[in-house]
């Protein structure tokens, strides 16, 4: 004999209610995820060196820098990256060659960038040299 449903629902019920109010609530602190943070394919890393130099920059340059044409520094001894690379006589090459180098100095600057990226870096800071067409959003 098979149980009626209303019978085999009444039963579930209760079970269904104590799970949900034993499950952590979305945006909790703790390992609990929003369900779009689990599903979600990654998302895909930047594929142009000038993509790859952007990101980088809004990750780890735009505390101190400005990093898009336009603004301000937020710390106001650290140079707009527009007027870096509006500086005269700099190439590529020697905004490459500055990049590894420049943030050896003061101590609050305690910063290093892999040389992998000294280029994708170098390449979209010279794409905010005045007159330069301008880089689309990511």
């Amino acid at each position: 004999m098979r149980p009626k449903p209303s019978l085999l629902l009444s039963a579930l019920l209760p079970l269904l209610a104590v799970a949900a109010c034993s499950a952590p609530a979305v945006g909790t602190v703790g390992d609990a995820q929003p369900l779009a943070a689990v599903t979600a394919p990654p998302a895909a890393a930047p594929s142009t060196p000038v993509a790859r130099g952007r990101a980088f920059a809004q990750a780890h340059c735009s505390g101190c820098h400005a990093v898009t044409r336009g603004r301000v520094s937020p710390n106001p001894e650290s140079p707009p990256f527009e007027t870096v690379v509006d500086t005269p006589g700099l190439t590529g090459t020697t905004l490459a060659a500055w990049l590894r180098d420049s943030h050896n100095f003061p101590e609050i600057m305690n910063f290093s960038i892999d040389p992998g990226q000294v280029d994708d870096l170098a390449a979209y800071m010279l794409t905010l040299r005045s007159g330069a067409k301008p880089v689309p959003s990511l």
